[in-house]
């Protein structure tokens, strides 16, 4: 029978939240929704994770959605209780952080619970109360210009005061770090009474002490993210097949730093196999010259290259695109690639399947539907790489060449 409930407010935190769980030995369920609570399926489970889309909700829903979860955990056994939201604490002035961390705690009946969105390993950090990303101030990070929610005050305890009916608390991080007694004890303490307490943590042994400190609490609430599966100068690539005007301007502005290669329609009909082990030796040759500068390869910068006819008994040129980046992904990751950055929705199908990978636990953020995921692969006897599955018309000019900060 699970002992954790946790609710997600979306259904990637939801992923993030359950690879986890099971890194850490957890049997883990995801619910997409209250109503896919299975008891019976349950039982086997130390945790179950309910995927909701509370995020950019009204905020009546949210609670209600938030409730229904709660209600769905406790009958399947769940008795301890997490509520998680994202680490760079996505919300408007009206909610939906406080508003749901207001519902479920009147509905655990306790009377007070943490708020800790640091996540140091994604370079999400809370010092003094204000909550950084990759050492910036969060209302000077990329997420200032989030179309949906964007976060204008790195101050916690000012975002979540008009959200919350209760009174919002901070515990600095020298508590924390005076250790697991300590800590417990301001968090125990009378004037913590019916607060949400904002916890600072800047490291991995910080957020160790938060859980250790909250372990008899009936309600937390936090983050969750993926850690990388590479590290800086790790072998890379960027792998093109989209038409679209967004991926034509970054492939141009790609070309302008990045060493790189145009996929030869003609050259692929004649022989395939040999096409890619050529881009393939090309990328090694990249890498050993210089590993900061991942190649671009690329199907399309201008309309003109789109084939408007296919000739006859001929495979379509955006099929033999598909197939030869779906190779080249192949023969890259099992050439020493760690990470990929592959653009348009087909040839990212074609990516992943030709990569046999068995899962994605999401990451750092790059742009609004962008996002690194640490994928396990199937091929060449499995292997763990970071993988950027962008859309045709998603992210900035600049994306090619600068997404790879957001993996440190």
């Amino acid at each position: 029978m699970p002992t954790l409930g946790a609710i997600a407010d979306d259904f990637t935190g939801a992923t993030d939240l359950a690879t986890m769980l099971v890194s850490r030995g957890f049997r883990t369920l995801v619910a997409i929704g209250a109503d896919a609570v299975d008891p019976e399926a349950s039982a086997g489970a130390d945790a179950v994770v309910v995927a909701l889309k509370s995020r950019t909700a009204p905020v009546e829903q949210a609670v209600a959605d938030s409730l229904a979860a709660l209600r769905a955990l406790r009958a399947a056994g769940c008795r301890r209780y997490y509520f998680k939201y994202c680490s760079t604490f996505d919300s408007t002035p009206r909610g939906n952080i406080g508003p749901v961390a207001d519902a479920l705690l009147e509905a655990v009946h306790a009377d007070r619970t943490v708020v800790v969105p640091a996540f140091p390993a994604t370079g999400r950090t809370v010092r003094d109360g204000l909550l950084y990303v990759h050492g910036e101030p969060l209302d000077r990070s990329p997420m200032r210009h989030h179309p949906l929610t964007p976060m204008t005050d790195a101050s916690l305890a000012r975002l979540l005061r008009p959200q919350t009916r209760h009174p919002v608390r901070q515990i600095p991080l020298d508590t924390v770090r005076a250790g697991t007694a300590e800590l417990r004890a301001a968090v125990d303490a009378p004037e913590a009474s019916g607060a949400l307490l904002v916890v600072d943590a800047e490291t991995d042994d910080d957020l160790r002490t938060v859980s250790a400190a909250t372990a008899h609490l009936g309600l937390v609430t936090g983050a969750a993210g993926a850690t990388p599966a590479s590290v800086p100068g790790d072998p890379a690539a960027v792998l093109s097949g989209s038409a679209s005007s967004t991926t034509r301007a970054q492939v141009a502005h790609g070309r302008a730093h990045l060493p790189h290669r145009k996929l030869d329609v003609t050259a692929l009909r004649h022989d395939l196999p040999a096409t890619v082990a050529g881009l393939t030796a090309f990328a090694r040759e990249q890498w050993r010259l210089d590993p900061a500068r991942p190649p671009l390869f690329y199907a399309v910068d201008d309309l003109a290259d789109l084939e408007r006819t296919t000739p006859p008994g001929q495979a379509p040129a955006s099929a033999l695109i598909e197939e030869a980046l779906a190779a080249l992904a192949v023969a890259l990751v099992e050439d020493g690639a760690r990470r990929l950055l592959v653009a348009g929705g087909e040839t990212s199908g074609a990516v992943v399947t030709a990569l046999e990978v068995r899962g994605l636990a999401i990451g750092a953020p790059l742009a609004p539907g962008v996002t690194w995921a640490r994928a396990e692969t199937g091929t060449g006897g499995g292997r763990n790489i970071d993988l950027a599955l962008k859309s045709g018309n998603f992210g900035g000019t600049d994306i090619f060449t600068e997404a790879w900060s957001a993996l440190v």
